[in-house]
């Protein structure tokens, strides 16, 4: 498809799909050069970015689509006329919940009162800390971190110890992406705007312009004083200094204005001998701010917390300036999307496998699964030889490698049985409450099953998301329906096209569980050195050679590609291209019939440009900056255009030469 998505829904009120086409390309370009502006050039030209978004592009056209077939689904689910199942009266009401503008408009901040009374009451410090945990416990976090969205991720397994789940403590008590923000003067107009934005925000809600100044001067402070303290992204990647087991009741004596007692137990945290920290100088950093401050700064502080999580769910007047601050001047998108759009992404973060289950019922064929479970089993075999075959790895290692390999777990589509939401109540005039009954029952979930067995069949996205995973404790790779369509999969497609998208998608995937990260986790999904010195050094060597392959890219002046950062993606992504080739030479070998050109390529050349064809995308410059700043992942041109450069085969399936230069890549 060539044209603008959402235009030609509205114009033929269908749903189209993203197949190759050879008008997408820009023959003109020099694909030794230029590889991905000759795969994608004329629909780079053609399809600028919508104002109601920050980029456009095969991932997010998809999403579209997914999101346009989950709006028909809750629709119909909305209407209290049909006989409705229990999934689809939690899903419709809750959708309803947020079309009810009408409501929420009289409402204004009437929802986040009952928080701004709990924070108001505080008088000591064991009522600020029995504040954060109930406050977390409610989804809103307030000075530690957890996975971003609705519902923060506590629990985990144990890295360590895989089959049983700990509770993670991280940093976090930033209210913009990333530390970078805060201390990186390349992005200062973006601190500057975002003081501002809070002053904004506390007058809608009713303070005085004088407090509100104050009050942005207090958060502002707190937030800086937490970014210096907080590690930059690369460091994160680095498993073992960010795994601190630390026994509850050291946790507990160590520090003397952050009262762990109080905290954990009102986030309703059972009895547990320890918690996993990940980076404990952070904690050193919240207690420090809390000893300096008053606690009526620390109140201002929280009080932010709760407004900047409700806004968007909040009043025109505060889910305008929301928009404003953190999609338009942060991202660049120049309108918001519609509010169905919002209701979608609300009921799919908070019932996702409630939806999700329909959605599979109506857009994921048995059919579609058996097809993706063959081409895992050819892809996996192609690994496997590979791994056999490596000539810088010692048999030793090797052998525990082909093990770990041995007992990867596939997940296709959906899971085996759908979670139970249990008697969540839902109601149709009462969208704040429901996000925040969500967020409590999954706390409650999460905390309760701390000390316990893992449950191997559970997921970490919904159905319908459009992406896949590797799961380092669980040695597991996941594909959800959601990707399992064009450009990505296309059961009408050629081989070729299919091996070069979901092909490589799926080796990505494997190829994770040997990256920098993944490497370091045994058969059993723990966290453990299962390597020789020697051949540890030779994967860092090989590792480094990357590193400074991707850090020489600089997509924005200013901005290079952080290779440190991106090198577990860039570790896959190198690995996708050759394995996922390498598949299809084996395929068309079983199967010479299908050795034949269409549209003029070769199926070694339709590999390469089905690779290029499913990163092709449009972005706004806010947008690639803060990607650039957190994102592990290099921006798409360099992700649809370098793994195929470096590819030992490239020159010669599409018959170009160039000086000699050494390839990077490790599997």
């Amino acid at each position: 498809m060539h044209e603008n998505n959402t235009r030609a829904t509205k114009r033929t009120g269908k749903i189209p799909q993203m197949r190759f086409s050879r008008e997408n390309m820009d023959p003109s370009a020099d694909p030794l050069t230029d590889f991905y502006t000759y795969a994608n050039g004329s629909w780079l030209k053609k399809n600028p970015v919508p104002k109601s978004k920050v980029i456009h592009g095969s991932f997010s056209i998809l999403y579209d689509i997914n999101q346009m077939r989950l709006r028909k689904i809750l629709e119909s689910c909305m209407d209290e006329k049909r006989n409705r199942s229990p999934q689809e009266k939690l899903c419709g009401d809750f959708y309803a919940s947020v079309m009810n503008t009408e409501k929420i408009e009289r409402l204004k901040f009437t929802p986040a009162d009952p928080f701004f009374r709990r924070i108001g009451s505080i008088k000591s410090l064991d009522d600020l800390w029995d504040t954060a945990g109930f406050l977390e416990a409610s989804g809103i976090l307030t000075f530690f971190g957890g996975s971003r969205g609705l519902i923060p991720r506590k629990s985990m397994p144990d890295k360590k110890n895989s089959s049983i789940y700990a509770f993670y403590l991280s940093q976090g008590g930033l209210s913009l992406p990333d530390r970078d923000y805060y201390v990186n003067p390349k992005l200062a107009s973006i601190l500057e705007d975002y003081g501002k934005h809070i002053i904004r925000m506390f007058t809608i809600q009713g303070m005085s312009r004088k407090k509100a100044r104050d009050s942005a001067a207090i958060i502002m402070s707190i937030e800086k004083e937490l970014a210096e303290a907080s590690r930059k992204r690369s460091d994160l990647r680095d498993e073992e200094k960010n795994y601190n087991r630390v026994p509850v009741g050291d946790l507990i004596r160590k520090y003397s204005k952050v009262n762990f007692a109080r905290y954990l137990k009102s986030m309703g945290l059972p009895k547990v001998d320890y918690i996993i920290v990940g980076q404990p100088e952070f904690i050193d950093a919240v207690d420090g701010v809390v000893s300096r401050r008053k606690i009526s700064d620390m109140k201002v502080y929280m009080k932010w917390k709760v407004i900047n999580y409700l806004a968007p769910f909040l009043h025109s007047d505060a889910a305008n300036e929301n928009f404003r601050f953190f999609k338009k001047k942060l991202l660049g998108q120049e309108r918001k999307d519609p509010r169905w759009k919002l209701g979608v992404s609300v009921v799919d973060s908070t019932l996702g496998e409630a939806l999700g289950s329909l959605y599979v019922k109506k857009y994921f064929p048995p059919e579609a699964k058996r097809k993706i479970e063959d081409m895992v089993n050819d892809i996996r075999g192609v690994f496997k030889e590979r791994l056999e075959g490596l000539q810088w790895m010692s048999e030793s290692t090797k052998k525990l490698a082909l093990e770990k390999f041995s007992r990867f777990r596939v997940k296709i589509g959906y899971p085996d049985h759908f979670r139970n939401y249990g008697k969540i109540q839902i109601k149709r005039d009462d969208l704040v409450g429901n996000i925040i009954r969500s967020a409590k029952l999954e706390t409650k979930r999460q905390m309760s099953r701390v000390g316990k067995e893992v449950d191997r069949d559970e997921w970490m996205m919904s159905p319908p998301t459009v992406n896949a995973y590797f799961n380092p404790t669980g040695n597991e790779i996941v594909f959800p329906a959601g990707i399992l369509q064009p450009p990505f999969f296309d059961p009408d497609a050629d081989d070729a096209l299919n091996y070069g998208g979901i092909g490589g998608v799926i080796a990505h995937e494997i190829t994770h569980g040997f990256d920098d990260q993944g490497r370091q986790y045994d058969q059993d999904g723990n966290l453990k050195n299962w390597w020789t010195d020697k051949d540890m050094k030779e994967f860092k060597r090989l590792a480094k050679s990357v590193v400074d392959h991707y850090s020489e890219h600089e997509p924005i002046p200013g901005f290079h590609v952080n290779g440190e950062l991106t090198l577990g993606e860039n570790i896959a992504d190198l690995g996708a291209v050759r394995i996922a080739f390498e598949a299809l030479r084996r395929h068309l070998g079983r199967h010479p019939g299908s050795m034949v050109k269409v549209d003029g390529f070769t199926p070694e050349q339709r590999f390469f440009l089905s690779w290029a064809n499913i990163w092709r995308a449009n972005i706004r410059e806010p947008e690639a900056k803060r990607r650039i700043t957190v994102d592990p992942h290099s921006p798409a041109r360099i992700r649809g255009s370098v793994p195929i450069l470096n590819h030992p085969e490239f020159e010669e399936v599409f018959n170009v030469k160039r000086s000699k230069r050494d390839k990077v890549g490790i599997w």
